[in-house]
């Protein structure tokens, strides 16, 4: 057995680290054979029912999990992480204009991007999950100037595996057999997922996306509004946001970062924009097409973008930049 990782969850009493938590323990992130130390973060009103969250760590009886460290304190969390995965943020509330919003998370991601900076290791991989995650994950980093920009990554693949679902109902295959959807841009309703590079493996060969489905109006259409929206429709049938399906794309990105994705498939994930060919401007947590291997991702280079795509593409991209300058400005 390898040595005990050091993993944080933020908003470790929250609905979605308690779909996340036992996942994480048994050994479906890491590996099965990586001991993990949990450390719980949450704010000084949710540690008693963070601690019935330990309890029911404790009682799963798992083989993997050598400690639970449940705290309110940022220098207990932080301490020698290996991993960070910051659910944690302040939720929109009724007649919240969207820079309040901000307001209330750059607060939030500077303190723990300094609480990283200070004591955290300097090869943590950190994945931002809470709203608005792409600007939330650039104040971190900015905040943590001595751990590479890198290492910082937000959480897209909810939408992705959203996509990839959509696609997979429609042809009537499972998700499994659908690879290389896209989620270009925000983690919002500006979202543009992107089929004109996804495979669908039809009895046995693969098909391009358009010519499986055999609908262009829809995949234009219909299946853009609905994954741009889904979130605000769980929302709306179940009176709570995603949570199961939270946690599992928070597995998904965490075991890719570890494992690397398979030989000729990417994922999508919101990463920094420095460098990138498709002409998204710098210094933005955008979500491009990924690949991943040895813990570092790399941007999918060369993919031909239609001007379809492209005007979808600036659009999110203009969000962000607008989101930004908002935050930036609450940073001085």
């Amino acid at each position: 057995m390898s040595e005990p990782i050091r993993v944080l969850v933020t908003g470790a009493a929250g609905q979605i680290a308690y779909s996340l938590l036992f996942s994480i323990a048994k050994g479906d992130v890491f590996g099965k054979d990586q001991p993990v130390i949990l450390l719980l973060l949450d704010i000084t009103p949710m540690l008693p029912v963070l601690d019935g969250v330990v309890m029911e760590l404790q009682d799963c009886a798992l083989p993997l999990l050598r400690d639970v460290v449940p705290t309110d304190k940022e220098e207990v969390a932080f301490k020698d992480l290996d991993a960070a995965i910051l659910v944690g943020s302040m939720p929109r509330k009724e007649g919240m204009e969207r820079k309040d919003l901000l307001k209330a998370n750059v607060a939030i991601f500077k303190s723990q991007g300094a609480a990283l900076e200070k004591y955290a290791k300097k090869t943590v991989k950190v994945l931002v999950v809470g709203n608005p995650a792409n600007t939330n994950c650039l104040i971190a980093a900015k905040s943590a100037p001595s751990i590479p920009k890198e290492n910082f990554s937000c959480l897209t693949r909810l939408d992705h595996n959203r996509a990839r679902s959509q696609v997979a109902l429609r042809c009537g295959v499972p998700a499994t057999h659908v690879k290389n959807v896209i989620i270009w841009g925000n983690h919002s309703s500006t979202q543009y997922p992107d089929v004109h590079h996804c495979l669908v493996n039809m009895s046995g060969s693969e098909l391009a996306c358009f010519e499986a489905v055999k609908d262009d109006a829809w995949l234009k259409g219909d299946f853009i509004a609905t994954v741009q929206q889904r979130g605000a429709a769980v929302i709306k049938a179940r009176k709570l946001s995603s949570a199961m399906s939270a946690a599992k794309a928070i597995c998904d990105h965490m075991r890719d970062i570890w494992s690397g994705t398979p030989e000729g498939e990417f994922i999508s994930m919101g990463v920094y924009s420095s460098a990138n060919s498709y002409g998204v401007p710098e210094d933005l947590i955008y979500s491009f097409p990924v690949q991943i291997k040895d813990k570092n991702w790399k941007i999918v280079e060369g993919l031909v973008i239609n001007d379809f795509s492209k005007m979808k593409m600036d659009a999110t991209a203009a969000e962000l930049i607008e989101e930004r300058d908002t935050a930036v400005a609450f940073l001085g």
